[in-house]
C-alpha cells in the first residue's frame, strides 16, 4: 500500500504542470520626452520583450526626467532602484572616463564608420569596461552628429563663438570642447527650453531631432551643422540586477535591446533631411558649410589633455583615433 501510495505520488508530480516563473517588471529610465530617440529605443524594447515572451516580463518606461535627470538615472542604476536605462554617452565621464573617448570632437567621418567602429571590437572594450561602474553595457543606439544652435550671431568659424554661453552636459569633455572653440560653456541638466526662451543661455549643442521634437526653432535662430561629436546612446542595466538573470533571459534581453537600437538609428537617419527642411522652413537660418578645418585645429589639442592621461584611456583613444583616420 505504501508502495502504491509513493508511485502515485511520484505520478502526480510529474505529471503536474511546472510553476510558471515569477513575472519579472523592468524599470527603465529615459531622460527625455515619448517622440524622442531614447524612447523610441525603450519603446521598440517594451514592444519586442512584451510581444515575444508574453506574460513573463513587464517593462515599465519612466521618462520625461520623472525620476531624475541622466546622471541621477545612473546612480539609481548602480542601486538597483531602476534595472535598465537609455543614457547620452556624455554624463557617463564622471563614472569612467574611457567613456570620454566616444564623445572626442570629430572623432567620426559618418554614420557607417561610427557603426562599424561602435558595435565592433572596440566599442565592446568600452561596453565591458563600464562594468567596473556597477554597469552592463548593452549595447549603442543613436542621438546623432551635434550640431550647433544659438539666439545671438550666425556661426561659421570659431571667431564667431567668443562670448557665447553654450549649454553642454554634465560632461569633463564636452566642456573641454566647447572651451578649446572660445565659447563659455555652461553645464546644464535636460530640459533647458526655459533657459533658453529666457537668455539664460545663448545656445545649445544636439543633434536635428532634438531641434525638432522640442520645437527649439521657436527661440533659436541661428543652426550651425558643425556636426562636431557623433553622440551615441549607450543602452545599460545595473550589473547587480543583470547578475542575477539565467543566461538564457540574459540573451534575450541583450538582443531585444539592441534590436531596438539598430530599429531606432536606421529611423532616426531616414528623418534627417526632412527635419532640416523643416528647420529651415520654421525660420532658422541654417550655416550649412562652416569653416570645419578651423573648427578641427582648435580642438585638435584636447587629445593631450589631463582628461585622457589615464593610461588605458589614452591607449584607447590613440587606437579609436587610428581606426577612423
Amino acid at each position: 500500500m505504501k508502495k502504491t501510495l509513493a508511485a502515485a505520488v511520484i505520478v502526480t508530480l510529474i505529471l503536474a504542470p511546472l510553476p510558471a516563473a515569477a513575472k519579472m517588471t523592468i524599470k527603465l529610465g529615459v531622460v527625455t520626452k515619448p517622440g524622442s530617440a531614447q524612447n523610441i529605443v525603450a519603446e521598440k524594447f517594451k514592444e519586442i520583450v512584451e510581444t515575444r515572451d508574453p506574460g513573463r516580463i513587464e517593462v515599465k518606461i519612466f521618462h520625461s526626467k520623472s525620476i531624475g535627470n541622466e546622471t541621477e538615472i545612473l546612480q539609481q542604476l548602480q542601486m538597483n532602484t531602476i534595472q535598465m536605462a537609455i543614457i547620452t554617452g556624455g554624463p557617463f565621464d564622471t563614472f569612467d572616463p574611457i567613456v570620454r573617448v566616444i564623445n572626442y570632437p570629430f572623432l567620426f567621418k559618418n554614420n557607417a564608420q561610427a557603426d562599424r567602429i561602435l558595435d565592433g571590437p572596440l566599442g565592446a572594450e568600452i561596453l565591458k569596461s563600464l562594468e567596473s561602474s556597477g554597469f552592463k553595457g548593452l549595447c549603442f543606439s543613436e542621438n546623432g552628429f551635434r550640431n550647433l544652435t544659438n539666439n545671438r550671431r550666425a556661426v561659421t568659424a570659431p571667431a564667431d563663438m567668443a562670448g557665447l554661453k553654450i549649454r553642454v552636459m554634465a560632461s569633463a569633455m564636452h566642456q573641454a570642447i566647447w572651451q578649446a572653440l572660445g565659447a563659455n560653456p555652461t553645464p546644464m541638466p535636460w530640459p533647458i527650453y526655459t533657459e533658453l526662451e529666457q537668455g539664460v543661455i545663448d545656445g545649445q549643442e544636439n543633434p536635428l531631432w532634438v531641434m525638432d521634437v522640442y520645437k527649439f526653432y521657436e527661440i533659436q535662430k541661428y543652426m550651425t551643422l558643425t556636426r562636431h561629436v557623433y553622440s551615441p546612446h549607450i543602452d545599460v542595466a545595473s550589473l547587480v540586477w543583470w547578475k542575477t538573470l539565467d543566461p538564457d533571459t540574459q540573451k534575450f534581453i541583450g538582443d531585444a535591446i539592441t534590436e531596438a537600437a539598430v530599429f531606432q538609428r536606421g529611423q532616426n537617419r531616414a528623418m534627417n533631411a526632412e527635419r532640416l527642411a523643416m528647420l529651415r522652413e520654421k525660420g532658422m537660418k541654417i550655416m550649412e558649410n562652416p569653416n570645419i578645418d578651423a573648427f578641427r585645429k582648435r580642438v585638435a589639442g584636447l587629445k593631450d589633455m589631463d582628461l585622457f592621461s589615464e593610461p588605458r584611456v589614452k591607449d584607447l583613444l590613440g587606437r579609436m583615433l587610428a581606426a577612423t583616420r
